[in-house]
Parts: structure tokens; C-alpha cells; sequence
């Protein structure tokens, strides 16, 4: 199973979303059957390390977002991937609008396995601190959610 999570640049929810969903597969004993990546709609961070008040954020829970650098979604990504989950309604407008014909991975929202629907994780970006704190909340509450859906996928529901 392969889950691509995806925002604007791929330097603060996105990377934050494959870091909480690795930690929590790893939890769970599912990191080996469920691969997680991330990327960005944009291309102005490409190569670029997550935004440092992302990592501090992250940290402080214990997640580590150091090792990840930002990439842009690709052509290839519709095939690789069985789930594409953006962290917002205009980010998912652009996966849609890239979809190529016949795709069959399941294109949407994040925090709709939270139980969030039409819920976006909102940018930090422009915000303070409180913002990456807030993003943390959300991640780990749709992290939690996907996991229960991929767990069913695979088998493994307990």
C-alpha cells in the first residue's frame, strides 16, 4: 500500500503528515506494508528541508522531519500511489485537475479519515507558532483515522 500526502510546497503539513503517519505505522507494526511519501503541488521548495518551525513542532512530540526534503507532485505519482491525500480543498483541486484518465488510487482530503470532512489542515506558514501546534493536532487525528482504513485494507482490523 502507498499513501502520498500533499500540500502547496511540501515544507510544513505535508512533510509533518508522512512523519506522524511513518511513526504511527511503525506503532502499529504496518511500516513494512505501507509505504509513505509526500510532496508538494508547487515547485519553489524543491530540495529544500522542512520549514524549521515545522521540525522544532514536530519534535517536541517526538517526530523527526529532518531526513525529508520537498519534491513536486508527478506525473507518476497517480500510478505509484493508492491514496493521494492533500491537506486542503485548493490542493485537492489541482491533484484533480492532474488525474490522469483511468486512474484508480483514491484522490481527497486528508482529514476525511478524521471524521473531518471538508475539513482542511490549515497553511502555518504565515502564522505563528500556534498554527504548527494546531497542524499537529489535525495530522495525528487524521493519521489515526487512515490507519484504521489501511488496517481493514490489509487485513489486519483488530
Amino acid at each position: 500500500m502507498h499513501v502520498l500526502l500533499v500540500c502547496l510546497g511540501n515544507i510544513c503539513r505535508s512533510p509533518t503528515a508522512e512523519a506522524i503517519l511513518r511513526h504511527k505505522l511503525e506503532q502499529v507494526g504496518l511500516a513494512e506494508r505501507v509505504q509513505v511519501d509526500s510532496c508538494g503541488t508547487g515547485d519553489w521548495h524543491v530540495g529544500a528541508p522542512p520549514d524549521e518551525r515545522a521540525t522544532a513542532a514536530a519534535l517536541r512530540r517526538g517526530y523527526r522531519l529532518d531526513a525529508l526534503r520537498a519534491r513536486q507532485l508527478a506525473e507518476q505519482d497517480f500510478t505509484r500511489f493508492d491514496y493521494l491525500l492533500a491537506m486542503d480543498e485548493d490542493n485537492l483541486r489541482v491533484l484533480e485537475a492532474r488525474r490522469p484518465p483511468g486512474c484508480r488510487a483514491h484522490v481527497g482530503l486528508f482529514l476525511d479519515f478524521a471524521g473531518l470532512e471538508d475539513t482542511p489542515v490549515p497553511d502555518p506558514y504565515y502564522g505563528g507558532d500556534r498554527g504548527f501546534e494546531e497542524v499537529l493536532d489535525l495530522v495525528e487525528a487524521g493519521a489515526d483515522g487512515l490507519i484504521e482504513v489501511l488496517k481493514r485494507r490489509l487485513g489486519e482490523a483488530r
